[in-house]
């Protein structure tokens, strides 16, 4: 990944970022309104040394000596010999190693001082075990200090006494919600761009063109109305989605200049691709160019075609083929482009037979004499073999992708799997590419048809380009549209 790539990561996943962000700084905040306040009492106390002259060596020496005494000082403020007479003293419930764990001394560098620090869950019995602490020490010194005949060398004074805490040291709500928002921010970011590298969907023309080493005939704009109108004819002709099925009907006319394909099977690695839709939309553009075109219903399984289209698929295409109707009989004309339809008729048992059978070569020979493009709609190629029959005895496969739903395997064995029948890739489709947000592709670049009303109103089937009559090409069956 890129910095592009970073970037556009972390537009698409914006809002898992944020609810991360928010999630941190709740937790953050329950944390700090959960836990229970403590307050901090501090005292100081001044380590001095009794000197033996007035001069400023002796005086040096006391010095020195009170600092290295100092560090000695620090380390035994929560030992249990000053501890055990405090809680003693305050009546305390507790041990003295347990009390050690909120007593802390520090002495800073180069002075003769100790700061005691004491936390507590209460300021009173803070403010009163610092002090504690610090006239128990001070007695503790000087019986530790003075010798069997003599005057201790060393004293410690209380210079400052611990008073009331008026606010609680923890919990620092402030910095605790500056450090949920932090990691969760982080980890937002983080887990964007895990799912982004974890994802193996198709994304990108660069990835579909690298797995099929063919060229993307078209991208078909994302619609939300798609299931209510999945029909271009159906849609305005200005719209992004009719103009994508425009490209690709222009892209696969300029696949094989010298030899063009005129039997497509257009088909997908699995199940809710689009291939269906991107079928019927193919062939009825075609057809409002002008091109005598054909749409065959192939998908022997799940056919859909005639469910788009509200034809009937009572008599079809495994009608001619086990012979109970001609080609005249069976073809429909459907829309005023006269786009003519072969439904799938009957679903048999076994459709992979009769698909590669010497009646489907035959059926496709005659269609081909009779119309300028035969376009197949067949099933995944994944699950099941018809597709790859098909397009062995057919001039090409034309795939269809979808973006963020097809993976890149499943997209590698689709591939493999027509290679191994030696069958043509036309050119791949990809499909439902969103027009906004990080993933658009540049669908909406601002170029349109401005509304003018001083322009006469054209007709939508003529916008279209359903510029040919409703001709029947010599078929008996009549139009259910």
């Amino acid at each position: 990944m890129d910095f592009r790539d970073y970037a556009r990561t972390l537009r698409k996943r914006w809002l898992l970022i944020v609810s991360m962000t928010i999630l941190g700084i709740g937790a953050a905040t329950a944390f700090s309104l959960l836990s229970t306040p403590v307050y901090r009492a501090e005292t100081q106390l001044f380590v001095s040394a009794a000197g033996g002259g007035t001069g400023i060596t002796d005086a040096y020496q006391s010095g020195l000596f009170s600092q290295q005494r100092v560090k000695s000082y620090a380390q035994i403020i929560d030992s249990p010999q000053v501890l055990d007479p405090v809680i003693e003293r305050l009546g305390l419930k507790i041990t003295a190693e347990k009390l050690g764990e909120s007593v802390s001394a520090t002495a800073p560098l180069d002075t003769v001082l100790i700061d005691v620090r004491v936390d507590n869950t209460s300021p009173t019995l803070a403010r009163d075990l610092a002090n504690a602490i610090g006239e128990e020490f001070s007695s503790r010194v000087k019986a530790l200090e003075t010798p069997t005949t003599g005057v201790a060398p060393v004293a410690v004074t209380v210079v400052r006494e611990a008073s009331l805490p008026t606010s609680p040291v923890s919990p620092r709500t402030t910095i605790n919600i500056a450090l949920g928002a932090l990691v969760g921010l982080a980890l937002g970011i983080g887990i964007a761009v895990l799912r982004e590298a974890l994802d193996t969907t198709v994304k990108k023309v660069d990835d579909l063109q690298r797995i099929t080493q063919v060229a993307t005939l078209g991208m078909v704009a994302y619609d939300s109305d798609a299931g209510k109108k999945p029909l271009v004819a159906h849609l305005d002709p200005h719209s992004i989605r009719a103009e994508s099925f425009r490209t690709l009907r222009t892209n696969l006319q300029f696949v094989d200049i010298d030899r063009p394909p005129r039997t497509v099977v257009v088909s997908s690695a699995v199940a809710g691709e689009g291939k269906s839709t991107t079928a019927c939309n193919l062939a009825i553009t075609l057809a409002q160019a002008g091109i005598r075109a054909v749409l065959v219903e192939a998908d022997l399984r799940r056919p859909k075609i005639s469910d788009y289209l509200g034809i009937e698929s009572a008599v079809g295409l495994t009608s001619v083929l086990i012979g109970r109707v001609t080609v005249d009989e069976a073809l429909q004309t459907w829309g005023r482009s006269g786009l003519a339809v072969l439904a799938s008729g009957p679903i048999p048992p076994n459709p992979s037979e009769l698909l590669g059978s010497g009646h489907m070569v035959a059926l496709l020979r005659d269609l081909q004499a009779r119309f300028d493009v035969v376009i197949i709609d067949a099933p995944p190629l994944l699950p099941v073999t018809d597709a790859a029959v098909l397009s062995r005895i057919c001039d090409g496969a034309v795939l269809v992708v979808r973006y963020g739903k097809t993976r890149r395997d499943q997209l590698e064995h689709t591939v493999e799997a027509l290679r191994a029948v030696d069958a043509r890739i036309l050119g791949t489709v990809l499909n439902m590419v969103p027009t906004k947000g990080a993933d658009s592709s540049g669908y909406a670049y601002g170029y349109g048809y401005a509304a003018r009303t001083d322009r006469p109103r054209i007709n939508s089937v003529t916008t279209q380009g359903d510029v040919l009559p409703d001709t029947r090409m010599g078929r008996k069956a009549k139009s259910r549209h």
